[in-house]
Formats: structure tokens, C-alpha cells, sequence
């Protein structure tokens, strides 16, 4: 074990957390302690990407203005805030085309489907030059100018050898059309045996029915692939345009953007919180829902913090800005969703695998079909042969298989936002279905984190005010809760703090430094005791009781003697024991670990029900613990808010942080619960496995549909029972399959969480 330079605490070498320095190598808890021990900006995974669009289904493909994905074809995705935005761009275009296309295919089809109509001579008519040269000056811009993007995909895949769906839509589609053509100009060059009533067969309809077809294929995905981006949308939507800036009294209403940190702000009853702030004057009940989840509003009075977007209530409230613009907590959210929305599940390698061969395979079904066909079907052998290879090409959809999980990612992670639950990544959030054991920290996890003091009891020679002096002088350089308790309530007594030298904060034990020429220690016993402090014992029956109660007790002593110890009371928060209880109804075994004395976090545990407690354990001892539960093959989750919780949540499967919690906590764990509240876990897992569950029937629609449709579109039914797909149908089929999957991913809109 190493000791972090920044924050004191005690880091495993293997962590690869490192940096040299002056040919020393020093190991760091985090990559924030490790920037700043080397001077660098503190790193953050949420970091606005620099590239304005991306692909959901290939990684690393980004492009700072609207385009086409290289590989897969697909239009490039808006990230990071800008996918708040509503580009419709790609889909008024396809929008247009469609329309265009389909009012110039139907007079086509009307015409290849003349036979049909009653008393129409069909050899004089359908089968005539006028006929056919119709056809194919109405079929022509079709195919070349409404069908031009798709044909500009499947260009762009042949020279780049990314070959995906819209490389098999422009064969399927061009070898139809040119086959049609020269049958119409040149039909000498085709045998006899392709002359059917004096003419060569022509199927401008096909060529250009499939390119209409794709095109609503498109229209319809695009459509719905801009819902995935909906919950963006709404968190943008949440701040107002304008805020009410007040400059020597006077009130201004200024841009959002305008807006710097340290001005006062006033919001009035009704309106949005227009940035981050603290509360300076003013009492109000604000509406948190929007980004919590919460549907009950929270009072709001001087000392409070307000967040962008949410919704203040009948009261008027002056507030200073803290953070603004992409530092507000919705920007963060929002950023994190994107970022989360663009990542890719575990789950995906299996439709990556698929793809990669996918394809290729397809191609090599059309040809053998076409090759059996010539050689073993009914006449005109090449016309069925040229019809169903190219029905193979055009019913075989890889999109299906792409858009199975990122569909379904962005929506459960959007859905998740929605109600108060961030996720960090895909794999994070695919991982949380599977976890059946979860370890809890207590204070600010299980408990309200909002400790208060409610015993000083000072040893003989200490008065009450000397007690806490030393112990809030000492703990105010501290982030844990308890620390702020003691800070407080020296605050509310009008005690003033002294200087402290040599401060050394010892994660998970205590804090100690030098003040008034003594060395002042605070923290658990075992930590005086090491420093053989005096005078313990007479406190042995005082101690005892106070943790029956449910206190937590911190030992102050001063020049080695015991000054007194201090009972902290953190009740336990009132969501917890349903929460508790519903996570036990889901089956998973719940283990608590905490750094408090046993006793009282035996009384805690009694009361939630919990059977397995681990008290008085030091930060390396809760990832030893997540590291042993591992090695029994459980999926552990680790819930925490704390800078000692996060080695643990780090070696856990899945990380659950509290957004009241530090800083550390919430970069390190893959879940941030908004709300703070357990039951959010719940809520989670039950998103997890939605999601999951989702994601296996895109799958096994797209397999299965691929398995059964390039077949059929093969002729494997024509010598059973007769049945052919056309080419058309085939291109029905094809737009059907990437719609369902993106409309069954949409369904996670309305999972009950």
C-alpha cells in the first residue's frame, strides 16, 4: 500500500493510478488527485466531445458537421448538448425525396401492373415500347436523384470496404434497373428464351418500388431514432432564456449566457432556476422533479442550494450564482447522458461479430441463388435467377442487428435521466441487471448524511467550549460528514476555531495537527490508541451508551491526554428501510460496510434488516471486501458517497454514488442516484433489466428475420409450395425490420420504474 499524496489515503500500488516525479513514484486514489499532484487539469469522463456528430453504431467515428457514417451508412448522430437540438435536416430531406419518389413510382407500378386491370389488352399495352419507355423515364430519376444519398452510401462502402445494408440496396437496385434498361434499348442481346410476348421481361417498377420503399424506411427510423434523443431534449428545455441579474438594487433581465458566477440572481414565484446558486434571501418551495425524480417540492431558504431548471414555487427568492453554463448540475447531466447514450454495451460485441461477416454473406446467398436458379430453375432461367438474388440482397437488413442495443441504450439511459438515475456508461448499465450482491455504506448512504451533535462530553480539565474548539479547528479541514457536524454546531455556539499546524487527515481513522503548541488528535478510538493516548478508559461506560443510542463517537485528545469524546447522531432516512426491503424482494443479499463503530452500525443494520455487518473498516478494507465478493463469483454492487467509498466503488462490478456525496465518489462510480435515496437502486436494476430484456428481443427479432427472410427471398419455399418474394416485398420487409427495432426500443418510454 501507498499513501496518496493529495488526500492522505492509502492506495494498493497495483491500482496503476501513478506518476513519477523527480525520479520518485508516487500513487494516487484517483486520476483528479493524480492531475493535481502533476499541476494538470483535473480530468473528467464528461467532457463535451469536440465533435459535433457521432455513429451510435460504430465507436470512434465523429464529424465536427452532419454527414454519413463510413462504415455503416447511417446519418451521423447530434452529440453532447447539441443533441438537445432538434436536427430534422437528414430527415426533411429523406422526407422530400420519399415524396417526390412516390409520386413518380406510382404511375410506374400502375403501368408494370397493367395486366390486372379489367378489359385492358395487356400484350398491345403493358408489354408495348410506349409502355415500357414510360417506365423507365419515370423510374430513371427516381433511382438517380430521390434514391441518390442511398446510392452515394453504397458507393462509399465499396471504396472503403465497409460493406453494410446500403452496399446490397445499390446492387440490388442497380441491377435491376440496368438489366431493365438494356432488355428495353437492346433486346437483341438477350436470348429468345428471355423474350416473353415478342419483348424482353422489364422491372423498372422493382428498381424503383425498393428505392421508394428504403426511402420510408428511412423516413420512419429517423422519425423515431429522433425520439431516442427526447429525454436531452427535455433536460435542455429546462432553463429559461432569460435571468433577472441585480446590479446596486436594480433588477436587469440579461441572457443566460450573460450570467457570471458571483452575481445575485432573482427568480420570481413560478419561473425557472435559471443557473446554480446559494441561496441568499428570500423562502420558497422549489419543484426538483425534473432533474430528481421527486415529485414533492423542497423548502428553500438562506444557506440552500438551487440547481438549473427546477421550478421555484409561490415564493420570491435572491440567490448568487455559483455555477453557470456547462459547470451547472443540469449541464452535467446532461452531458453525462450523452456520453452515456453514446457508449456500447458488452452485449454489442455479439452483433458486432455478426456483422463483420454478415454482409459478405449475404452477397454470397445472392450469387449461389442466382447460379441454382440458372442452373436448375424453370425458364427464363436468368430472369428468376437475376429476381431472387436480387430479393436476397435487398431482404437482408444488418441495421437490424446495429441498432439493436445502441436504440435501446439511449432510451433506458434518457428514461434513467428522467428519474433522477445517471448513468455513466452502457456497460454499467447492462452489468446492474445481473447483480445480486450490494454493499452499503451507512453514513450518507443509509443515513440522511446530515449529521448533528448531540453529546460533549469534556474529560476533567477541558470545559465544553475547549472540546469542541479543538475538534472543529481540526475537523473543518475535513469533507466528512461528522467533520461538518462539529464545524456547525461550533459555528451555531459562536466558537471560534484556531489556527491548526501539521494537519494530516488518516482515512477511515481520524485527524490530527498541532494547535496551541499540543498535538490534537480526532477521530476513532483505535486511533488514540495508537498514538497511546491517555485516559480512555474512564470513558468506557459513557462510550457504551452513547453508541447504544445509535451515536457515532469521536475521541478528541490534546497533548496525549483525552480532552472528551463527541456523540454524532445520523438518522437513518426515512426512504431507506422500504428500500431495504424492496432490494431484498429482488434478490439481492445486502451487506453493510462501514468505518463507524460497531456497535452502532449493529443497531443501524438491526434496524433495516441487514445480517452481515462489517464495522470499524478502513478504506482498503472495503475493497478488499468488494475484492472477496468477486472472488466468490457474486456481481457486486457497491453504493457510496464518500472519498473512502471509492476504492470500493471502483473494484465493484457496478459503483452506485450519491450526488450529495463528494466529488470523487461520483466520478468513480458508474450510477449517480440524483436524489440520494436508495430506493433509486431499485428503480435501476428494474431499468437494467428492462433495458436488457429489450435488448434481447431486438436481437432475436433481427436474427430471426434474417434467418427466415433470406431464405424465402432464395426460393427455398418455390419447390415445396410455389411462393416467390419479389423484390419488392423483399424491400417492404427490409424497412419493416429496422423500424421495429427502433419503435421496440422506444417502448422503454413507458417501463414503470
Amino acid at each position: 500500500m501507498a499513501i496518496d499524496p493529495i488526500c492522505s489515503m492509502q492506495v494498493n500500488e497495483k491500482s496503476g493510478i501513478r506518476a513519477e516525479k523527480d525520479g520518485v513514484m508516487y500513487y494516487f486514489c484517483s486520476e483528479h488527485c493524480r492531475a493535481k499532484f502533476l499541476g494538470e487539469p483535473a480530468p473528467t469522463p464528461h467532457v463535451p466531445s469536440s465533435k459535433a456528430y457521432y455513429c451510435p453504431m460504430c465507436p470512434g467515428v465523429e464529424s465536427d458537421a452532419p454527414d454519413i457514417c463510413p462504415k455503416c451508412g447511417m446519418a451521423l448522430e447530434p452529440t453532447g448538448l447539441e443533441a438537445g437540438g432538434s436536427d430534422t435536416g437528414e430527415l426533411r430531406s429523406m422526407t422530400r425525396r420519399f415524396i417526390v419518389g412516390l409520386i413518380l413510382t406510382l404511375p410506374v407500378f400502375m403501368l408494370a401492373m397493367s395486366h390486372l386491370w379489367p378489359g385492358l389488352d395487356h400484350h398491345h399495352f403493358t408489354n408495348s415500347a410506349l409502355s415500357h419507355w414510360i417506365q423507365f423515364l419515370l423510374s430513371t430519376p427516381v433511382i438517380w436523384i430521390a434514391g441518390w444519398p442511398l446510392l452515394l452510401r453504397g458507393f462509399r462502402s465499396f471504396r472503403t470496404l465497409n460493406l453494410n445494408m446500403f452496399s446490397l440496396i445499390a446492387i440490388g437496385v442497380l441491377t435491376a434497373y440496368f438489366y431493365s434498361a438494356a432488355a428495353m434499348l437492346a433486346p437483341g442481346l438477350f436470348p429468345e428464351s428471355f423474350h416473353h410476348h415478342g419483348r424482353v421481361g422489364i422491372y423498372f417498377e422493382s428498381a424503383a418500388m425498393i428505392t421508394v420503399l428504403v426511402l420510408l424506411g428511412q423516413v420512419l427510423e429517423l422519425r423515431a431514432r429522433s425520439r431516442t434523443g427526447s429525454a436531452i431534449r427535455d433536460l435542455l428545455s429546462l432553463t429559461p432564456s432569460i435571468a433577472h441579474r441585480m446590479v446596486n438594487g436594480v433588477e436587469e433581465d440579461v441572457r443566460l449566457e450573460d450570467v457570471r458566477v458571483g452575481e445575485e440572481i432573482r427568480v420570481r414565484p413560478g419561473e425557472r432556476i435559471p443557473v446554480d446558486g446559494l441561496v441568499l434571501d428570500g423562502r420558497s418551495y422549489v419543484d426538483e422533479s425534473m432533474i430528481t425524480g421527486e415529485p414533492i417540492p423542497v423548502e428553500k431558504s438562506s444557506g440552500t442550494q438551487l440547481s438549473a431548471g427546477t421550478i421555484n414555487g409561490n415564493g420570491t427568492l435572491l440567490f448568487r450564482a455559483e455555477k453557470v453554463g456547462r459547470d451547472t448540475l443540469l449541464a452535467h447531466i446532461v452531458q453525462l447522458v450523452a456520453d452515456a447514450q453514446r457508449s456500447r454495451a458488452p452485449i454489442q460485441r455479439v452483433a458486432d461479430r455478426v456483422a463483420a461477416w454478415f454482409v459478405p454473406a449475404v452477397m454470397l446467398v445472392a450469387a449461389c441463388a442466382f447460379i441454382v436458379w440458372m442452373l436448375f430453375g424453370p425458364e427464363p432461367r436468368f430472369v428468376y435467377g437475376l429476381i431472387n438474388a436480387v430479393a436476397v440482397l435487398i431482404i437482408a437488413c444488418p441495421c437490424a442487428l446495429g441498432l439493436a442495443t445502441p436504440m435501446s441504450i439511449m432510451v433506458g439511459v434518457g428514461q434513467g435521466a428522467r428519474n433522477g438515475i445517471l448513468v455513466k456508461d452502457a456497460e454499467a448499465l447492462e452489468v446492474l441487471a445481473s447483480v445480486n450482491t450490494l454493499v452499503v455504506d451507512k453514513t450518507g448512504t443509509l443515513t440522511e448524511g446530515r449529521p448533528r451533535l448531540t453529546t460533549c462530553l469534556p474529560a476533567t480539565g477541558f470545559t465544553e467550549n475547549q472540546l469542541l474548539q479543538f475538534a472543529a479547528s481540526l475537523e473543518q479541514h475535513s469533507e466528512h460528514p461528522i467533520a461538518s457536524a462539529i464545524a456547525k454546531n461550533a459555528r451555531e455556539h459562536a466558537i471560534g476555531l484556531v489556527p491548526v499546524e501539521d494537519f494530516e487527515a488518516v482515512p477511515g481513522s481520524g485527524v490530527q495537527g498541532r494547535i496551541q503548541g499540543r498535538v490534537v488528535r480526532a477521530g476513532k478510538r483505535l486511533f488514540l490508541e495508537q498514538h497511546h493516548v491517555a485516559g480512555m478508559d474512564l470513558f468506557e461506560a459513557l462510550v457504551g451508551r452513547m453508541q447504544d443510542e445509535g451515536q457515532t463517537v469521536v475521541f478528541v485528545s490534546a497533548g496525549g491526554q483525552m480532552a472528551g469524546v463527541l456523540g454524532i447522531s445520523d438518522p437513518v432516512k426515512d426512504s431507506t428501510p422500504i428500500a431495504m426491503e424492496t432490494l431484498r424482494n429482488m434478490g439481492l443479499d445486502i451487506i453493510l460496510a462501514t468505518g463507524d463503530q460497531e456497535r452502532t452500525a449493529n443497531k443501524v443494520a438491526h434496524r433495516l434488516g441487514i445480517k452481515r455487518v462489517y464495522a470499524g473498516i478502513l478504506p482498503e478494507n472495503k475493497d478488499q471486501l468488494v475484492q472477496q465478493l468477486r472472488a466468490e463469483n457474486r456481481i457486486v454492487a457497491m453504493a457510496g458517497d464518500g472519498i473512502n467509498d471509492a476504492p470500493a466503488l471502483a473494484a465493484a462490478q457496478v459503483g452506485i454514488a450519491m450526488s450529495t456525496g463528494t466529488d470523487v465518489a461520483i466520478h468513480t462510480a458508474g450510477v449517480t442516484l440524483l436524489k440520494g435515496d436508495l430506493r433509486g437502486i431499485a428503480k435501476a436494476i428494474r431499468l437494467s433489466r428492462a433495458v436488457l430484456r429489450n435488448i434481447r428481443q431486438n436481437l432475436f427479432f433481427a436474427f430471426i428475420y434474417n434467418s427466415v427472410g433470406i431464405p424465402v427471398a432464395a426460393g427455398l419455399l418455390y419447390p415445396f409450395f410455389g411462393i416467390l418474394l419479389s423484390p419488392m416485398l423483399a424491400g417492404v420487409a427490409m424497412s419493416f425490420s429496422s423500424v421495429s427495432v427502433v419503435t421496440n426500443a422506444l417502448r422503454l418510454r413507458r417501463i414503470t420504474m
